[in-house]
This record gives C-alpha cells, structure tokens and sequence, in this order.
C-alpha cells in the first residue's frame, strides 16, 4: 500500500506527457482510479496523495465503501460496472457520475431514487462499439434515442458516452476508438455538454487519449494486482 502514491504519481506523469501530444491538448483528462476490490485504506491512501476520483463496478460494495469513508469531504464516486435493477438504489444514494447507461429503465430508476438533497447524478451512455454480445452496451445506432430518453430524465445530467473495447491489436483497437470519438463528436451537436468520453485503462489508455478520451481508468498501474476474493 505504501507504493500507491509513488504509482499515483508516475501515472500524473505519463498522463501529462501523453496530454501535450494531443491535438487538443488544452482539455481537461480525469483520471479515474479503480478501486474495486481494493479495501478502503488503499482507497484513503490515495485521497491522501491527492487522487478524488475512484471507480467501483459493484453496487453493495460501492455503498459500502462511501459509507466508510465520509470523512473524506471532496470524494467523488464513479459507479463504472452493469448495472441491474435491483441494484440502482444504491448507486443513486451513493455515486456521483454512472458511465454505464444501457438501458432507459436503469436511467429512469436512477432518476427516481436519486435523493433530492443530492446534486444531479452524472451520467454516460456505454456503447458496446466491439458489437459483442457477451458485453453491457447498446449499439450505436441507438445511442441518439437513448440520449433523448435520458436528457428528459430529472436529477439527471448526460454528460457523455462510455466505451470498453475488445482486447486486441492496435489497429482494431484504434478502429473502435476511432468510431467512439465520431459518435461523442455526433452526441455534442445535439447536446452540447454531453462533451465526456470515458474510454481506455491500464494496458491501452495512451491510445484512447489520441482518440480524444477524456477520461481514463487505471485500476491495477495505481493499486496493483486485484484480489476477487476480498472485496467489500
């Protein structure tokens, strides 16, 4: 645990380098550091050397976690994971964006059971740009009805799109970053705040960065290995 703010640091950097090779490099990357299954004093940790934001994939352990660590004022949740019905109760309590919109009664459940002393849960569309049918996401082509259905929505803000992409080599890669980009470029000239793209993570995020990424997810380069056995 006490490397977490040595691999902290090293990622700032590898990400400010990264950042000066954009063409647009004068927009603001978030970082994200995936804390699930990572117990909560390596989540404080890394609050402690200067990390706000961390993204958890399961419900119960996300609440878990905000419960036990409300002593840490400027915290900010990003619930990352599929999202069941049953479950959106405690990512509305608990989490401050969701970038994994797939359906419209997750969104709609999520704006029904957002606390109303809450600020508006943030959220992101998850396309399934690989078209793989074992993965969360809807199709592209369904992304603007969606993005409609869920701008309705109270206590709600779309913000974005969200994308994990099938492990492979770089030129597929790239394909599907590619095709991300244009459908976040298509998603702003409807709403124009909806400008995140939460795409790219640990063995990959260089890449989505060049492909306007706005926000990546390091998981195992911040926390190192995970363990499924012990997760809260």
């Amino acid at each position: 645990m006490n490397n977490i703010a040595e691999q902290l640091a090293v990622a700032y950097q590898k990400l400010a380098k990264n950042c000066e090779q954009r063409p647009d490099s004068s927009v603001a990357v978030q970082l994200i550091a995936v804390s699930k299954t990572q117990p909560s004093a390596a989540i404080e940790t890394a609050y402690r050397a200067g990390q706000r934001h961390f993204g958890e994939n399961y419900p119960q352990e996300l609440a878990s976690k905000a419960i036990t660590l409300t002593h840490l004022p400027e915290l900010t949740w990003h619930f990352i994971g599929p999202l069941q019905s049953n479950k959106t109760r405690l990512v509305a309590e608990h989490a401050n964006w969701v970038h994994s919109i797939d359906r419209l009664k997750i969104a709609q459940r999520l704006s029904e059971q957002r606390p109303a002393g809450l600020p508006d849960l943030q959220v992101l569309l998850q396309i399934n740009i690989s078209n793989e049918a074992a993965k969360s996401g809807i199709a592209a082509v369904e992304m603007l009805a969606l993005a409609a259905a869920v701008n309705a929505l109270p206590r709600l803000q779309l913000k974005g799109l969200m994308a994990i992409p099938a492990p492979g080599e770089q030129q597929k890669l790239a394909e599907d970053f590619a095709a991300m980009q244009q459908l976040s470029m298509q998603l702003q000239k409807h709403y124009p705040n909806a400008s995140e793209l939460s795409m790219g993570m640990s063995d990959d995020w260089p890449l989505a960065l060049s492909y306007g990424a706005t926000m990546i997810r390091l998981g195992t380069a911040i926390f190192g290995a995970r363990n499924y056995d012990k997760h809260e």
